[in-house]
């Protein structure tokens, strides 16, 4: 199924608070294999991601789908051991009697499979695996496993919007072409930065997966 993906700025606001001395969020693993300017190859381990599909506009599947992931985040589980629910909170691993706090990485995903449902996804810190995040309680919530994988990206800064998203996926996807990899993948639009980053300094991104085998040749 192909999908786009675009961050939700409110939660990695929220992860960017609280998740460091330093404020600013995890990343999930990866490694940088090439690097051209502003486009770098990066191979990521894999990931474990907190999803829920909604219906509506980018915009609106955005803040629909934000809800009943907050939940699971914040309580709204069952921990695995029966001991009561695992509140999830955006720190560094700790286990408590009846609760477990996780850190909380970028990216948070919201992705279209193109009939017009979004999945809307937190990324689970690689220290977790799917024997030991809680339960979510809200069954529209369901922990996905996604395997490992090399994405193209390509950065640049500003204000995020569709229209410079889509300019950037194109000018990615043209390069890839020119290199000769092979994409298997459908965009990926990532905002990095909370709403309150002035717009000159925000993170953003366009990632396309590509076939990992692919001699990186430029």
């Amino acid at each position: 199924m192909a999908l786009r993906f675009a961050f939700l700025a409110a939660v990695i606001g929220l992860a960017s608070t609280i998740s460091s001395p330093s404020g600013a969020a995890d990343e999930p693993p990866h490694e940088v294999v090439f690097r051209d300017g502003a486009i770098e190859y990066r191979d990521y381990a894999p990931q474990i991601a907190a999803s829920v599909e909604v219906d509506g506009s980018m915009a609106r599947a955005g803040n629909a789908g934000f809800r009943p992931l907050a939940g699971y985040i914040f309580g709204g589980n069952t921990a695995r051991s029966g001991a009561g629910s695992a509140e999830i909170a955006m720190t560094t691993p700790v286990t408590q009697a009846r609760s477990r706090e996780i850190a909380m990485t970028t990216p948070v995903t919201q992705s279209n499979s193109g009939d017009g449902r979004w999945q809307v996804s937190f990324i689970m810190p690689s220290s977790w695996t799917m024997d030991t995040l809680p339960i979510p309680d809200d069954p529209r919530v369901a922990l996905v496993e996604v395997p490992a994988r090399r994405l193209a990206v390509i950065r640049f800064s500003g204000g995020p919007s569709d229209a410079r998203f889509e300019a950037k996926a194109a000018e990615l996807m043209a390069y890839l072409a020119d290199a000769g990899q092979v994409v298997i993948g459908a965009p990926v639009y990532a905002r990095y930065d909370p709403p309150w980053v002035p717009t000159p300094f925000r993170r953003n991104e366009v990632m396309i997966e590509i076939r990992s085998e692919q001699p990186v040749v430029r």
